[in-house]
């Protein structure tokens, strides 16, 4: 027994690179890939462009706020890495056709494409006050323009089509656990959410004869800018509603923005998940794997 159990702790010991080959390794290369990486001034859209990088793509910072996005190249280059930001408003064609142009000139061929835009109103959030029924409708289309117009449609249609021609391409929409089962009060980002599944999916059936994957990774509940309220209370302690989360979520805490990498880098390589499409990738604690 001790001769078996001091193999298999010598084992652990092997070189990473000895226990998988060259073959395996090469799984999650991405040095032959041009990211492009919409949402990444953002903390989650950021960590999976850092993610990117750190597997060896040329990673494109595509966001409205160049002094976030200037952040994001240089923390990229400082950990060895390439990244480009270009400015871009996900809502305007226009602007994404200029920023297609640019990253092809500057680092190539986008050969994947990150869909992290996006975000909830609060407008468009149900409370005590606001009831269901005085949701204004132009907040209501508001927050789906952001979420599915510009969070996937558009970006779809302006990056898409120059990956049909080449034959190749991943792209990664970032869809939500509230996507699958709606979530109190934030109705309409919910519902937008879920209709990013939809249209992933529609996507995928459409695109696979053209050899570009449409999936999508479904995070569970990452703290950022834009819940950080609804979450923890200005001493730093969890909300009612955090609380709730947390009781509903069987690992009893939230996720790290570094956690969504892994799914993100997976569906971003041919080599990994050439055979993948259509699929949604949940990253969230197991939020969803119960109900009491």
């Amino acid at each position: 027994m001790r001769r078996v159990l001091g193999a298999e702790l010598n084992f652990c010991h092997v070189p990473m690179h000895r226990m998988l080959g060259p073959s395996t390794m090469k799984l999650f290369d991405l040095s032959d890939e041009v990211a492009v990486v919409i949402g990444a001034t953002g903390v989650l859209g950021g960590a999976m462009a850092d993610g990117l990088a750190a597997a060896g793509a040329r990673v494109a910072v595509l966001g409205r706020n160049a002094e976030r996005g200037q952040a994001r190249v240089k923390a990229i280059a400082d950990a060895g890495g390439q990244a480009a930001f270009v400015a871009c408003d996900a809502m305007d064609r226009a602007s994404l056709e200029r920023a297609c142009e640019q990253v092809a000139s500057s680092l190539g061929a986008p050969t994947v494409l990150v869909n992290a835009a996006g975000g909830n109103d609060p407008k468009v959030t149900v409370t005590d006050e606001r009831p269901f029924e005085a949701i204004a409708v132009e907040d209501w289309r508001a927050n789906f323009d952001l979420n599915l117009v510009g969070g996937v449609l558009l970006p779809c249609q302006v990056f898409g089509p120059a990956m049909r021609t080449r034959g190749k391409g991943s792209i990664i929409n970032v869809a939500s656990a509230s996507a699958r089962l709606p979530l109190s009060r934030v109705v309409a980002y919910s519902s937008a959410k879920a209709a990013v599944l939809n249209l992933t999916r529609f996507l995928a059936r459409e695109w696979a004869p053209s050899g570009v994957r449409v999936n999508a990774v479904t995070p569970g509940f990452f703290p950022a800018e834009q819940n950080r309220r609804l979450l923890f209370q200005a001493d730093g302690t969890p909300t009612p509603r955090a609380q709730a989360i947390l009781g509903h979520t069987p690992m009893k805490r939230f996720g790290d923005a570094g956690e969504l990498v892994g799914a993100v880098v997976f569906l971003a390589s041919p080599r990994a998940s050439g055979f993948v499409t259509g699929t949604d990738i949940v990253v969230d604690g197991g939020f969803l794997a119960q109900t009491i």
